[in-house]
């Protein structure tokens, strides 16, 4: 939903989850300890894993390790504490097998914001068109942030290749929200 990326700092207002299916799909590849998860997490992810919250690598291992969805093994360093290495299970395999498999796409952003537009007009809790007018903005100045992002990236960067696309899903959000400026400025008459 737009709104979610900070205009000054792109990485701060993020809100980004660690999602499971992806630690297991990196521990299809290989056993690894979570500051090797993590580490890689922010390679790809750039500029935006800086909304990695520092211990949800740790906690998402963690409940996935409840699930039976991978192994933990504590391994010896010698002078340095002990290290916890995951494995995938069998069980964390099919999982991740069917995420990969899996087509479905994220629900629509706009649904929500436009059953509040719809709800502020009929009970008349404030002008949708206004409403409206404030999401641009803020999208407007998220855009902004995340194409200064994309241009500091190195070209050919997996990182730069996400933020074209948050850049060309937030224009497309800006485009919709043109769309519905028009509609529900038309209504004020």
């Amino acid at each position: 939903m737009p709104g979610n990326v900070a205009a000054a700092e792109p990485s701060h207002g993020v809100q980004l989850g660690v999602v499971q299916e992806v630690l297991l799909a990196l521990l299809a590849k290989e056993s690894s300890h979570a500051y090797q998860l993590r580490a890689h997490l922010q390679l790809v992810l750039g500029p935006l894993a800086d909304a990695l919250k520092e211990g949800q690598v740790y906690v998402t291992l963690n409940r996935l390790e409840r699930a039976g969805l991978v192994g933990a093994e504590r391994v010896g360093q010698g002078d340095r504490p002990e290290r916890k290495v995951y494995s995938l299970t069998g069980a964390g395999r099919d999982r991740v097998a069917g995420w990969l498999a899996d087509t479905s796409w994220p629900k629509p952003a706009p649904a929500e914001f436009h059953l509040k537009l719809v709800a502020a007009a009929a009970a008349r809790l404030g002008d949708p068109a206004r409403i409206v007018d404030g999401q641009r903005h803020a999208v407007l100045a998220e855009l902004a942030a995340v194409q200064r992002a994309a241009l500091a990236e190195p070209p050919g960067s997996v990182a730069g290749l996400l933020l074209e696309g948050v850049v060309l899903r937030l224009q497309a959000d800006l485009h919709w929200l043109e769309a519905c400026a028009r509609f529900w400025g038309g209504q004020r008459s």
